[in-house]
């Protein structure tokens, strides 16, 4: 994990961690549960891939996001959320309700441009934030990796 030298104050450290808008947007689109990197270029369009996978790796040296390798072919790689990276969801709270207080979008202008709502819309939502949440500093226990998915195929082709 990388520490932020602005001046030592917080707020400037937690500014840096965020960095850019595709790193609130990651875990926006994190928030429901993991996801693969194809999932999250079309979520995220119009980012590129390479500025997304800056970011992903960024990610997770900072400690925000797991990068689960499933491997095989084709490769399965998903990321998701570590508790340290929950941890920006009441932030995302506050700027979506933001973003509604100045009148810069509404969930229908997603719905409408993309046909459907963001996974951290409150039209979607089945959990309330407003729940106090309890965050824990344990590490998070990886997954173990799943059989390929990929049918046998037993077929015979005659020439």
């Amino acid at each position: 994990m990388r520490r932020r030298k602005i001046d030592g104050c917080p707020i400037a450290g937690a500014l840096q961690l965020i960095g850019d808008k595709w790193t609130m947007l990651v875990v926006r689109d994190l928030f429901t549960g993991p996801k693969r990197t194809t999932e999250l270029l079309e979520e995220l369009h119009p980012i590129s891939s390479r500025t997304l996978m800056g970011r992903l790796r960024e990610m997770e040296q900072d400690n925000i996001i797991l990068r689960v390798n499933y491997g095989g072919l084709p490769r399965r790689v998903e990321y998701e959320l570590t508790e340290r990276g929950r941890r920006l969801v009441p932030l995302l709270d506050a700027l979506m309700q933001a973003g509604q207080a100045l009148d810069c979008n509404d969930c229908e202008d997603r719905k409408q441009q993309l046909g459907y709502y963001c996974d951290f819309c409150p039209n979607v939502r089945v959990t309330e934030l407003n729940q106090p949440q309890t965050y824990r500093d344990e590490p998070v226990a990886e997954r173990p990796p799943e059989p390929s998915r990929r049918p046998k195929d037993d077929s015979i082709v005659l020439l």
